[in-house]
């Protein structure tokens, strides 16, 4: 059966850097709860995150009683759905090219055979497939699908589906685009959880490569692990004022716990020790202490995505794939690895890969 390789990956985040407005405008909502604002700075303090990024200018405002420079966010005066999906049409197209123009496609673009897209932060269309034909010169017979509304496990789903197509079709070459703006979803709350949550996401979009070419990583297996009695752990729903997100304080111990129970069938029966690279989406500081508790892992172990945590927060389904670029770039050869990422449900997607000799 024919081997699918990711052949290379590409990032790009917009140039503004939102962190420390994000975290001063939730910190001036809290400040009439002594109790929750300190509970605050102290979680903000530990999160593990110095840089998150949005296409939204920051505000300089020392106060805080805004989040962006131009008033999108103003206490008292969030926008509604149909606002943020149009800024999300404004901006997402040239994230997106950004980081498709990274892969440097050149000449291949012509041989690029499936676009698939993944995103949970906003739609319309025609959509983000048809704009990408347009801007970055794909041939108009690209076979297109959008993995929508799935959350932070969307890549390793379509990873998985790019590997069917490759094995099923032996010159595929198939574009992947993981694109999120997670920051259009703020929302106008005082509630300590949703307002931790707000400290997470960032903006980012990754693009990558599928296809025959033993060439980067060799996606060999994939296994999702579905933990009982979590439903209501991770929530996503689109109001009427934007898509509203539940992220409670229990999706680490879920995540240990359904990891703990299941690692077996994760890693088909290998010893944990017999894994040199692990790719995990860096959902917040607690999941990957989690990840790292439950599996047994060396500290080391998850240094690429603690930085990646470090340096651009949780950009739902992109993420992952940032931290796959990470290792990629570290021109590790030969190595066996397991990246995994986690999102409603709650599911662990998890995928085993082997990097190329």
């Amino acid at each position: 059966m024919q081997t699918a390789y990711i052949n290379r990956v590409a990032t790009a985040v917009p140039s503004y850097d939102v962190h420390d407005a994000f975290r001063r405008f939730a910190q001036s909502r809290l400040n009439d709860d002594r109790r929750n604002s300190l509970l605050f700075q102290r979680m903000a303090a530990k999160s593990g995150i110095e840089h998150r990024y949005s296409c939204l200018a920051p505000s300089n405002l020392p106060e805080g009683d805004r989040v962006d420079a131009q008033g999108f966010y103003a206490g008292g005066d969030f926008p509604d759905t149909a606002v943020r999906m149009r800024r999300f049409e404004q901006h997402a197209p040239a994230l997106a090219q950004a980081a498709v123009d990274r892969l440097q496609l050149g000449a291949e673009c012509d041989r690029i055979t499936h676009l698939l897209i993944t995103c949970c932060t906003g739609f319309s269309a025609p959509g983000l497939d048809l704009e990408l034909i347009e801007r970055c010169r794909l041939p108009s017979t690209v076979e297109r699908t959008t993995i929508g509304f799935m959350g932070c496990y969307a890549a390793i789903n379509a990873l998985k589906l790019a590997r069917h197509i490759v094995r099923s079709e032996a010159s595929a070459r198939v574009l992947i685009v993981n694109l999120e703006l997670c920051t259009l979803h703020l929302q106008d709350t005082t509630d300590l959880e949703q307002m931790l949550s707000f400290l997470l996401f960032g903006d980012g979009c990754a693009a990558c490569i599928v296809s025959a070419d033993p060439v980067g990583v060799a996606l060999d297996s994939f296994h999702a692990v579905l933990v009982p009695s979590t439903r209501g752990l991770i929530t996503w729903n689109i109001r009427e004022g934007g898509f509203d997100m539940v992220l409670s304080g229990g999706v680490p111990a879920a995540i240990h716990d359904g990891l703990r129970n299941h690692v077996n069938e994760i890693l088909a029966g290998a010893p944990v020790a017999s894994i040199d690279l692990w790719a995990v989406h860096p959902g917040g500081r607690t999941v990957l202490d989690a990840v790292e508790r439950a599996l047994d892992l060396a500290p080391a172990a998850l240094a690429s995505s603690r930085d990646i945590l470090r340096r651009y927060g949780n950009m739902s389904s992109a993420t992952v794939m940032f931290v796959i670029d990470s290792l990629l770039r570290a021109n590790v050869r030969g190595r066996a690895g397991c990246a995994m990422s986690f999102g409603p449900g709650l599911i662990a997607e998890t995928m085993l890969f082997r990097t190329a000799a």
